[in-house]
């Protein structure tokens, strides 16, 4: 029993604090996620700028998270190299660490396709007690028929929040 109650703790404390669908309409939604890390602020802009790092394999166009890079600058590329081109997934439209803050123009995947507006921003903020930092990611969706891809999204950009903080709280 002792063991089952252990098992359940680790898997809360290991998943996110907060990962939900805030709001929907016909033509957009908002996505929030948020969990607690022990890296410095400096690993995670760090870690931010290194998606390669962390990205899933999986939900890139290559087959490689290896391909994927980041300038993390104001008109920084979030790009992934393809054979004889690439793709650009996002650009860095504010990167200011004296506020624990990355915004980026992030049309993701199929949201290019239909002409969305999708802006991701990453903060965090130390913890009360200073041994953790709360990362939260705030994923803002508008355009035609968006609504729709709440939820597909929401399981891949929530996918990629979490190895991100897993990624950040590795020892």
């Amino acid at each position: 029993m002792n063991r089952l109650l252990l098992a359940a703790a680790l898997s809360v404390l290991a998943g996110p604090a907060a990962a939900e669908v805030t709001s929907r309409s016909e033509n957009g939604f908002s996505l929030t996620y948020e969990r607690a890390v022990t890296a410095s602020d400096a690993a995670i802009l760090a870690a931010i700028g290194r998606p390669a790092d962390w990205w899933s394999d999986a939900h890139t166009y290559s087959g490689s998270a290896s391909n994927i890079t980041l300038d993390l600058r104001p008109g920084g590329c979030w790009c992934e190299a393809l054979p004889g081109g690439g793709v650009k997934h996002a650009e860095a439209v504010l990167v200011w660490p004296e506020q624990r803050m990355v915004r980026f123009d992030a049309p993701f995947g199929p949201l290019q396709s239909i002409g969305a507006d999708a802006v991701l921003t990453v903060t965090w903020a130390e913890a009360d007690d200073g041994a953790a930092r709360t990362l939260k990611w705030s994923f803002v969706v508008t355009g035609p028929g968006a609504g729709a891809m709440a939820d597909p999204i929401d399981g891949v950009i929530g996918q990629q929040f979490g190895r991100l903080a897993d990624h950040l709280s590795a020892d």
